[in-house]
């Protein structure tokens, strides 16, 4: 087995800012092992899960690396546990740290060798991290992409993908959207149960984040309740977002919630609940009805743009 490490890319990392970080990642794996970075694509639009599996699969017993990195798209984890079987590997997922040395000397007295992959992910909601040492190569990671410093990877290898598969795709939808992706939103203004309904998401929420150039997002009870599309919902069993701004309005800050918000720069939140579990995680805090605050803080902006 080399020492060398593949991404597997389902978009251009100069186009998408998770692809950039898993770019990243690689990267630096690749100069701590001292093998080569092989960067290899997939066309989305022309995904099959069968063949694109077995056009990695023949492409990674070619280049025999160390390490398969895949971002968090519903792709990667999809084809991540399966790739890592086929492999005869181990497989990680929500990796946000990759490390070739051993990090703690029991681990070595335990038997591991030196050189494993520890790998470290979040676990019970994100209170805590656990170090994970892979036993077996290739380590197959699908990682919190955005919680990596960018990156890129030079010449990009397009996956000649063969038909040939069991399965089909007998149709496709593609939801409309006219908004950058969730993950890629640099401020994002987010509504939980404390909105009350649909008119406070139209009303109060969308032209704030319209000011502020941000993208809306949800707690899960919001999209529960149909106030918003499910695609908006952000926390442990939805979106994973790492913003430089995330402004929590109406959101108790379940430990949930905040897994999906574990690596945003900024937290602001406003919550009539003084004792609301997102005052402990955020930067600053309001006390108040947020239709008292939010209006307020358009004004503020409106005046700030004439």
């Amino acid at each position: 087995m080399s020492n060398d490490v593949a991404v597997v890319l389902f978009a251009h990392p100069e186009s998408d800012r998770a692809a950039a970080g898993l770019a990243g990642a690689g990267q630096r794996l690749a100069q701590q092992l001292g093998g080569a970075l092989h960067a290899l694509a997939i066309d989305p639009e022309q995904y099959q899960p069968e063949e694109a599996l077995a056009a990695l699969v023949e492409t990674c017993h070619a280049i025999d690396p160390r390490a398969v990195l895949l971002s968090n798209d519903a792709y990667s984890q999809e084809i991540a546990p399966r790739l890592a079987h086929r492999l005869g590997g181990s497989a990680c997922g929500d990796v946000v740290k990759i490390d070739v040395e051993p990090a703690l000397s029991r681990l070595e007295s335990a038997g591991w060798r030196a050189g494993a992959t520890f790998v470290t992910r979040q676990v019970y909601g994100g209170k805590a991290l656990a170090t994970i040492a892979l036993k077996r190569t290739p380590a197959v990671l699908w990682l919190r992409a955005r919680s990596f410093e960018p990156g890129s990877v030079g010449e990009v290898r397009r996956l000649q993908v063969r038909p040939g598969a069991r399965t089909r795709i007998v149709e496709r939808t593609r939801q409309a959207q006219g908004e950058a992706r969730l993950e890629d939103a640099r401020v994002i203004v987010s509504g939980g149960r404390g909105i009350g309904g649909v008119e406070g998401f139209q009303q109060e929420l969308r032209p704030l984040a319209q000011l502020l150039g941000a993208q809306i997002a949800a707690s899960r009870a919001a999209c529960d309740a149909g106030w918003v599309p499910p695609t908006l919902q952000v926390g442990q069993t939805g979106k994973k977002v790492a913003p430089d701004l995330y402004l929590a309005i109406g959101i108790t800050g379940a430990s949930q919630h905040m897994a999906g918000i574990s690596e945003a720069r900024q937290i602001v939140a406003i919550n009539i609940d003084r004792d609301a579990p997102i005052f402990k995680h955020c930067r600053f805090g309001i006390v108040e009805d947020y239709r008292k605050v939010v209006p307020l803080l358009r004004q503020k902006l409106e005046a700030v743009r004439r």
